[in-house]
């Protein structure tokens, strides 16, 4: 463990773009991948990095990410000066909630004072990769700099999505410009860019004094990318770290998304069903961790009808029963069942959703708690969808949390109280 470095997560973003799924809990929190939440991804990589003193500041929410923290990622000893604690919001400065990425670590800049650490790594909780940090503190102390970006070359065409930099030959960032339309592409490669993941090391005492600056510039939208960066490369040493291209223990697959939308958030799913998926989860050094919940092991059965369960190319987690029905290239989560003589293709079910008989369901998101009853028919027809669901341009359907087909054309996804701190 380094005890030199702090490590804060930002994970109170309201995460718009990803309703309904953002509904009732915070985009940090929505489930992944069979068996994971988002914010998995993150804390793994500090927890194989050797990083043991994360602070994971909340806003939007955060009932959902906090119980999680609490039920899967309580393994830290205190006494050690280990630990991951949630910071929800206080208005310690002001009467604001939160204002922008740098606004969130000011308004708790006496957690950086009191740490004593050299250097502070800020990460943000939305994102799918694996990456080890203590890599990019290596390229941050070689370099002797100020503050250390990661970056990556991402297509020229997708790269007005990102803050987007150039470097000279020893990685020191020369330019650095938030979402720009115009976008200038490698030297060395024309169809790429060079674009910020939004991880950061600063060195500390940097920090404060540039947070506190930025505090007082009324003009700020108090963001990293588009205030902090861009002052800071004309008077400090800022660098670039190249992502998947510096030794570590993680492989070099350089699979890194961010899953702010709907789409990117069902593609990202659907590449862990490809023959040889972009993101590994199988590393035995690397395991992803989350909350475990005991259920039985997953299983196909043969239904009433006399048709044997299968599934093709697809995720199951424990607790799922496959009844009689066909699913293909799917993702299945815990307690699932799927009834007799339905269809299930191209698909992310989250926990504890039921399929009734003679179901079909296609490029459907099924958030949980959700009952679908016998003989229904949704991802065919996306017009009739969308006159209960949302429905995205590439035509994926979501069907919100406890969403009650039968008494109302809200999509609400509300359900009994008593539910809900178990739900989420």
């Amino acid at each position: 463990m380094d005890s030199n470095i702090l490590t804060i997560i930002l994970a109170g973003g309201a995460g718009s773009r990803l309703q309904p799924l953002t509904k009732l809990r915070a985009k940090p929190s929505v489930p992944f991948g069979g068996k994971y939440r988002i914010i998995d991804f993150t804390l793994t990589n500090c927890l194989h990095s050797g990083l043991r003193r994360i602070l994971v500041l909340t806003q939007y929410k955060s009932h959902s990410l906090q119980k999680h923290l609490r039920d899967g990622w309580s393994i830290f000893n205190p006494e050690l000066g280990e630990y991951i604690t949630p910071v929800p919001a206080q208005m310690r400065h002001g009467n604001k909630w939160y204002q922008g990425t740098a606004d969130a670590i000011h308004q708790n800049h006496y957690l950086l004072e009191r740490s004593d650490a050299k250097w502070t790594l800020i990460l943000s909780g939305d994102h799918i990769y694996r990456m080890d940090y203590a890599s990019m503190l290596e390229t941050h102390k070689s370099f002797n700099a100020d503050v250390t970006v990661a970056c990556m070359k991402v297509p020229l065409k997708e790269a007005n999505q990102f803050g987007i930099m150039t470097t000279d030959n020893n990685q020191q960032i020369k330019k650095f410009q938030e979402k720009p339309e115009l976008v200038k592409a490698c030297e060395d490669d024309p169809d790429h860019a060079l674009a910020s993941m939004g991880i950061y090391i600063f060195s500390t005492d940097l920090l404060i004094d540039v947070l506190e600056a930025d505090s007082q510039d009324n003009g700020s939208s108090h963001d990293f990318g588009k205030d902090i960066l861009p002052k800071l490369i004309h008077s400090h040493r800022v660098c670039a770290h190249h992502f998947g291209e510096t030794k570590g223990r993680v492989s070099p697959d350089k699979y890194w998304r961010d899953v702010g939308t709907i789409e990117s958030y069902y593609q990202a799913n659907m590449d862990l069903l490809k023959s040889v998926p972009p993101l590994d989860l199988y590393q035995k050094d690397w395991p992803i961790r989350s909350y475990q919940s005991q259920t039985p092991p997953a299983r196909a059965v043969p239904g009433e009808s006399g048709n044997e369960g299968i599934f093709i190319n697809s995720i199951l987690s424990g607790g799922t029963i496959i009844s009689g029905s066909n699913v293909s290239h799917s993702v299945l989560f815990q307690n699932v069942f799927v009834d007799d003589e339905s269809l299930v293709e191209n698909s992310v079910l989250f926990d504890n959703v039921k399929v009734g008989r003679r179901v079909n369901l296609n490029k459907c998101i099924v958030d949980k708690h959700v009952v679908i009853p016998d003989g229904e028919v949704i991802g065919y027809d996306l017009t009739e969808d969308r006159k209960r669901f949302t429905v995205t341009e590439e035509g994926i359907v979501v069907i919100p949390q406890g969403y009650r087909f039968g008494e109302s054309e809200d999509v609400s996804g509300q359900f009994t109280e008593n539910k809900q701190s178990a739900a989420k």
